[in-house]
């Protein structure tokens, strides 16, 4: 771990028998693909960001803008995040923007990373961080996520844009992220088949 970085570990062995009970909103946050509109005076229009068709409609408030998108499918998703200056997570059609991490964070999870590389260099697994995506599929719907750190000894389980088929799962836990990761990530990670352990890491003890 990085040096002077306080670092606790929680490993969770897989348990298939655990459901997935969240229900997902499908309001989206999509105020960062339509940087070209005229927010100011917009009320409902047929947008054309990045390549992709949406629907919407606005409805502005004092200091903030909610905007409603239609589902998108997994192809266009895809495709979107290939040009998006914006990282985003997609649970069944629904997207949501990713916010920045810290420094010491970044550093957490680049030690972690390192170190299981060094330690898994010789073998099959591959070791992806932080811009990698992992795909899965929870309760039907197919889900991405970005984990901080992702290990995969399956050939066939790395494709060009995501992993299908991880072995491990590493999340560096922050105030923003840590429920969705003690609760809704964890629940949806541990029914992937291949996993063998999903750890949290907490920046402080």
């Amino acid at each position: 771990m990085t040096q002077g970085s306080a670092v606790n570990l929680t490993a969770f062995p897989t348990d298939r028998r655990l459901p997935h009970h969240r229900q997902v909103s499908r309001a989206m946050q999509l105020a960062s693909t339509c940087r070209n509109l005229r927010r100011s005076s917009l009320t409902s229009a047929h947008a054309h960001c990045a390549g992709l068709e949406f629907s919407l409609t606005t409805t502005t408030f004092p200091a903030m803008e909610a905007v409603q998108v239609l589902p998108l499918s997994v192809a266009d998703y895809l495709a979107f995040e290939e040009t998006s200056a914006v990282r985003h997570e997609y649970i069944g059609g629904a997207i949501h923007a990713m916010s920045g991490g810290t420094t010491t964070h970044n550093r957490i999870a680049l030690s972690i990373a390192s170190h299981l590389r060094t330690k898994l260099r010789s073998g099959p697994c591959k070791v992806f961080i932080e811009n990698v995506k992992v795909r899965l599929e929870a309760s039907r719907e197919d889900i991405f996520y970005y984990p901080d750190v992702v290990v995969s000894r399956h050939p066939t389980g790395v494709q060009r844009q995501f992993v299908l088929l991880p072995t491990l799962i590493v999340e560096v836990l922050s105030p923003s992220t840590e429920m969705i990761d003690r609760r809704e990530k964890k629940m949806n990670c541990l029914q992937v088949q291949t996993l063998e352990e999903y750890i949290l890491v907490a920046q402080d003890c």
